[in-house]
């Protein structure tokens, strides 16, 4: 209910959720349900979310979902003031929106003319009823006279008129032969419908069995729990209709329920019928003649009863078949509305009944569901974000955060007044001349075990893994099927059957699928077992000249000098008396240790290494520090592997064994990934002093005012403390003939036309004599 419950309704112990749907029947009767709590404000309370999802675990449960009246589909059906009889009187009683100019109502049953009596006393004008029946009930009569309306008996819609408003409707006498006769015209501003009305047995369904057809509602009904789950159905939901009989029949229902909790003898349920008044006749459908207006059976999805009959024609007449060859359905009603009319259309096509032809069954959820209820922890801002074991220190110490796919990470830690570009050249700058630590716990990480994973690894590795030692980590390429780099990562060997594969961040995922493919679909035989660890370990990579420093100072159970950890060696040891495992190894270029721990760890072992950082003024660096240290050094990342880029693109051809095959080289020599003329990496130098803008394109013309043809493109910039230059890393056509020519980078749209020179990708240590210290 939208509004509080009645005073009757407060009992003591019982939780009543108002603005509640229950969409979903789940195993274990364990019920989904949507809160909608601040949907009807037009401002949410600090911290108050829009929706909240419920999961309800309950013994047995009562379903009063009640029932949904459904249309008689008729030419020209889908013109504006055209509604359900039900909609109708509702908005008359419930919001006072009483039509403002003639009324007809067009119905099958006796519900529609107490509506119709209601809307003439809140003073509506009720020109007409038109009934398909010929046999009108004293009842409905009584109300027809109360209405003041004038009763057409075994008459039908033949069309309508009008265009952003209903004008009028063409009425006819009805037979079994059709509509005959000549057709009267009926002004009218609003038509009233009333099909009947269909069970909401979605709930019902999803823990049921197959509905089961009732003929004189011309309605599926409820079937029985299916093995696991309990429920009671009660009211209209179960097919019994009428104010009385409903309440009589739910607090029967409800006594039967408690009774059988509680382990007593239920009392005999009274025999409850429905009201007459709302027992329909069999004619939901209404066929003018050849020519005239579409009738329309989904209203959503504008699906007419010309294409259910191209849905037989065409073979697909169940319906299961019928429902995804027409849409029907589909939308947010989810065949409430049109499901009963358009099985009523098909069953005439094939010569069977309803319970012939039969009914889809119901999945959940019942009703639209939004997926910020079910995923997110917080509101505004829906984006599931994957968060670092060191999270809440980095917020704590002046981290400015930004999304890195899913991931949350540092952007800087700026200090008071600084600009972007300050904070990221002090981190870069503190890092080459004394230490900086980064938090790379956001590496894809995948264990890799087995006999065989060492002969796995040098197939989906363009260079050699098996002859790896233990205790030794080694740079990898990794291609696509097509030839092209798909990623680039260090793996460790940490037994003689046991591997530690790191990736980049954002291609995590994508690589773990391309393990998994391999060894289902390609290499069944290898006896390799893989599993994602990503979030199992914290990393923190050091790196400065005062690296190996800050260890000493806080790494027990090892020492981490040269010949007990060379360049790419793996130890075991402790900080702060957690286990740890160092791997000395260098995205920055200087001196650099990766140190992993377990993630509950991470925050403890980060925290003594900044401890034992502080004498060599350790600096905590962000991504974008991060970003210009790898500048620097012309390592490349996601954006220069985009998908487009081939290992000799990026200057890796040294990764390619020519003593082994593996995944992509098949491909990776194809004419069009050899031409001469295909981008490769370069390094860009400003010679003005001007910032080169990411995207900028590398053109040979001086005037930016001239028309140019574009040589390559920017894929990442940065001013670098280094050589005191704004950098950039570029893809232009044949790069390396173009090392030592100058150039310009522009970006018309931003004006910017900045001269630069065309080096290296090795701007910075090219030789790096600086991480091998």
């Amino acid at each position: 209910a939208d509004n509080n419950p009645p005073s009757d309704l407060a009992i003591d112990g019982v939780q009543i959720l108002n603005r509640t749907f229950v969409w979903g029947a789940y195993d274990g009767n364990t019920y989904a349900a949507t809160e909608r709590v601040a949907d009807h404000k037009s401002e949410r309370d600090q911290g108050e979310p829009r929706q909240r999802y419920w999961i309800i675990r309950t013994k047995t449960a009562i379903h009063a979902t009640g029932a949904t009246e459904r249309p008689i589909v008729f030419p020209g059906n889908d013109r504006p003031g055209i509604m359900l009889a039900s909609l109708v009187g509702h908005l008359a009683t419930n919001d006072a929106l009483v039509p403002g100019g003639p009324t007809v109502f067009l119905t099958n049953n006796d519900s529609a003319y107490q509506t119709a009596a209601d809307l003439a006393g809140l003073g509506a004008a009720v020109s007409a009823i038109i009934d398909v029946r010929t046999e009108i009930s004293d009842a409905a009569q009584a109300l027809a006279k109360i209405s003041g309306a004038r009763l057409l008996a075994g008459f039908a819609i033949d069309g309508t008129t009008g265009r952003k408003a209903l004008k009028s409707i063409n009425v006819r006498a009805l037979t079994y032969g059709g509509l005959t006769g000549i057709p009267e015209t009926i002004a009218c501003t609003t038509l009233a419908v009333s099909g009947g009305y269909s069970p909401s047995i979605q709930l019902a369904s999803q823990a049921g069995g197959k509905p089961a057809w009732d003929d004189a509602l011309q309605a599926f009904l409820p079937s029985e729990p299916a093995p696991g789950y309990d429920f009671h159905v009660c009211g209209s939901a179960a097919g019994i209709f009428g104010e009385a009989q409903a309440k009589a029949h739910g607090a029967a229902i409800a006594s039967q329920a408690i009774a059988k909790l509680q382990g007593t003898k239920p009392k005999p349920a009274p025999s409850i019928t429905s009201d007459p008044a709302f027992i329909p006749a069999p004619i939901l459908e209404i066929r003018g003649r050849p020519k005239s207006h579409k009738a329309f059976v989904d209203f959503q999805h504008d699906v007419t009863t010309d294409d259910i009959r191209l849905a037989k024609r065409e073979g697909y007449s169940s319906p299961e078949h019928l429902k995804r060859y027409t849409t029907l359905g589909m939308a947010t009603e989810q065949g409430r509305n049109s499901a009963i009319p358009a099985l009523s259309i098909m069953a005439a096509e094939l010569g069977k009944t309803i319970l012939q032809t039969g009914t889809t069954r119901f999945r959940p959820p019942a009703s639209g569901v939004s997926f910020g209820t079910m995923a997110a922890e917080r509101f505004g801002d829906l984006q599931p974000y994957r968060l670092t074991p060191m999270h809440d220190w980095h917020l704590e110490n002046g981290a400015t955060m930004y999304a890195a796919g899913l991931w949350q990470r540092p952007m800087i830690y700026g200090h008071a007044g600084e600009t972007i570009e300050q904070s990221y050249v002090r981190e870069a700058k503190a890092t080459r001349t004394s230490v900086g630590i980064v938090d790379v716990s956001t590496l894809g990480k995948i264990d890799i075990q087995g006999p065989d994973a060492g002969a796995f690894l040098d197939r989906v590795y363009t260079n050699m893994f098996s002859n790896l030692a233990v205790g030794k980590a080694r740079y990898g390429l990794m291609l696509r099927e097509d030839g092209l780099v798909m990623d680039d990562g260090t793996t460790w060997r940490l037994g003689e059957m046991h591997f530690l594969m790191t990736t980049t961040t954002a291609n995590a995922g994508k690589v773990m699928q391309h393990l998994e493919y391999c060894l289902d679909c390609l290499w069944p035989d290898l006896k390799v077992h893989l599993v994602s660890v990503t979030d199992q370990w914290a990393g923190a990579a050091v790196g400065g000249p005062d690296a190996r420093r800050v260890l000493e100072a806080c790494v027990t159970d090892t020492k981490v000098d040269t010949d007990t950890l060379p360049f790419m060696g793996i130890v075991y040891g402790k900080i702060a008396g957690h286990s740890i495992m160092i791997c000395r190894l260098s995205f920055s270029g200087e001196l650099a240790y990766e140190v992993c721990a377990g993630a509950g760890h991470g925050t403890d072992v980060w925290k003594a290494l900044m401890e034992a950082g502080l004498p060599f003024n350790i600096t905590p660096y962000g991504l974008e520090a991060l970003g210009t240290l790898r500048i620097e050094k012309g390592h490349v990342t996601g954006a220069e592997l985009d998908g487009r880029t081939t290992a000799h693109d990026l200057h890796l051809d040294w990764m390619l064994s020519k003593k082994k095959p593996f995944f992509g080289q098949a491909m990776m020599n194809r004419e069009g990934l050899t031409d001469p003329d295909r981008l490769s990496l370069v390094g860009i130098i400003s010679r003005d002093g001007q910032p080169v803008t990411g995207g900028s394109h590398i053109v040979e013309n001086s005037s930016a005012m001239e028309p140019a043809a574009s040589l390559g493109h920017v894929t990442a910039m940065c001013f670098s403390p280094a050589l005191g230059k704004y950098i950039a890393l570029a893809l232009v056509k044949n790069g390396k003939s173009r090392i030592g020519t100058s150039a310009f980078a522009t970006a018309p749209l931003r004006g910017k036309h900045v001269p630069v020179d065309i080096v290296s990708h090795h701007m910075f240590d090219p030789e790096g004599k600086r991480m091998h210290v």
